[in-house]
């Protein structure tokens, strides 16, 4: 059985009913759904703390959050969390050797503004 990305199963899936993401939402506009879908999956750590900033005013974080965790989604950020093979992680490791000791990255909200009108044009 497929599903395609615009819709989601209801119980009595076996049944064949299906039901779109409007029916689920409403009204509710949803950050995800305004933004490109590439910044919820980016390797950049400003671009993932972004995808996570847009996730932390969404009124279906929790419930984004509790489906990602029961399907173990294998990337991305769902429900303001960064999956990595399934598992909610901190931070992506990036390419190389690990660092001996963390580095912290600061975001700065002018430039996620700037991302932000960019990916809205």
């Amino acid at each position: 059985m497929a599903v395609l990305f615009s819709e989601l199963l209801v119980p009595g899936w076996a049944d064949g009913e299906m039901i779109g993401l409007s029916d689920v939402t409403g009204d509710i506009s949803l950050p995800c759904h305004n933004s490109a879908a590439d910044l919820f999956f980016d390797e950049a750590p400003a671009r993932v703390a972004m995808a996570k900033s847009l996730c932390a005013s969404c009124p279906m974080q929790a419930a984004c959050l509790a489906g990602a965790l029961s399907r173990q989604e294998p990337c991305g950020v769902w429900g303001g969390e960064l999956f990595v093979d399934g598992s909610i992680v901190a931070a992506k490791r990036t390419v190389g050797r690990p660092r001996m000791t963390p580095v912290v990255i600061p975001v700065v909200a002018a430039e996620c503004d700037a991302d932000e009108e960019a990916l809205a044009s």
